[in-house]
């Protein structure tokens, strides 16, 4: 029997009382899991720590829940979570070693909990002022595939030939007691910076990330990064992955009871490079925000506009030994 994916974007369902992955009804609407999973709040007592949603609300990180059958939960959540939590623990080494379909499932669902998060707050806070939700056909797009890819989770879903995704892992120097998580839903983008590495997701772009950044990709791979560096980094990928201008599109192939997701060429009909100009102005403001910790204003950063500061390469392109940084980890 072919496989059938649940769409809750075909009919705008984001009820507490459909499982978010199935679409099955639910016994009730207190049958929910937690976006941020429990052993990653614990190891960081995020429970009761603040999480801005993008309509300015507050909620604390236990709040964010998605509603999920407990078979569900039980069958396919809980040992993905177990396999992630063992792995994070043995920290660098131990995530390397992890099938990165994995990594992408993981990270998919926690990004994907804080899209529904999101969209429910939309629906309240327009509903309030008497309007219709309303959501631009682009991002309805994204999202959809990205729930179509989650359900790989619990379905025999595959990818035809190619990856989804672009995924970097870095060791990094790392405070203990730091938990580093940033995302931005528009573009699809996530980073976690804990233990002893960083790990970067951009979700929907086949790969092209990845390619945009090899050139530094190969002056960086295997070494150490300071925090700094690390954030340097996260800054590069998430302002390509603002320029990145395709919607990529993908063709859905049922063979017997599986489903197959195959890409289509992002190239498309445009002959425009795939990424838009990169403005060293807006990417030194991106910086700005990402070295908070340091307090490097864009002044600084920008000072001189054709070679923004960097902690990565030193001004003859070299990398930048991370132990002769001397600045808080």
């Amino acid at each position: 029997m072919p496989v059938k994916p649940y769409a809750p974007f075909e009919t705008s369902n984001f009820s507490n009382k459909t499982c978010f992955l199935t679409g099955q009804a639910l016994k009730s609407e207190e049958e929910k899991i937690q976006v941020f999973p429990q052993w990653l709040m614990s190891l960081y007592d995020l429970e009761e720590k603040p999480f801005k949603l993008l309509d300015e609300s507050m909620a604390t990180y236990k709040d964010i829940k998605l509603p999920c059958s407990a078979t569900v939960n039980e069958v396919y959540l809980e040992p993905l979570e177990a396999e992630i939590s063992a792995a994070f623990n043995g920290g660098y080494d131990a995530v390397k070693a992890l099938d990165e379909l994995k990594l992408f499932q993981w990270a998919g669902k926690l990004l994907y909990g804080i899209i529904f998060n999101e969209i429910q707050a939309g629906i309240r806070q327009q509903f309030a002022q008497g309007e219709e939700f309303n959501i631009s056909q682009s991002i309805i797009h994204k999202f959809s595939n990205l729930h179509l890819m989650l359900q790989s989770i619990n379905l025999p879903v595959f990818f035809e030939d190619f990856k989804p995704y672009s995924i970097f892992l870095f060791r990094v120097d790392n405070n203990e007691q730091e938990f580093g998580y940033r995302d931005e839903i528009n573009t699809l983008t996530f980073s976690l910076r804990i233990k002893d590495f960083g790990l970067i997701i951009c979700f929907q772009d086949n790969g092209a990330n990845q390619q945009y950044h090899r050139e530094i990709l190969d002056k960086i791979a295997g070494q150490v990064l300071h925090p700094i560096q690390f954030e340097e980094f996260s800054g590069r990928v998430f302002y390509s992955a603002y320029l990145f201008n395709r919607l990529p599109e993908y063709n859905l192939l049922p063979v017997a009871d599986e489903l197959y997701i195959e890409a289509m060429p992002l190239r498309g009909m445009s002959s425009k490079p795939m990424f838009d100009h990169w403005q060293n102005k807006i990417y030194g403001q991106v910086l700005e925000n990402f070295w908070k910790n340091w307090g490097f204003l864009l002044l600084e950063i920008i000072k001189n506009p054709e070679e923004p500061m960097s902690f990565l390469f030193d001004a003859d392109g070299n990398f930048v030994d991370s132990a002769s940084i001397e600045l808080a980890r």
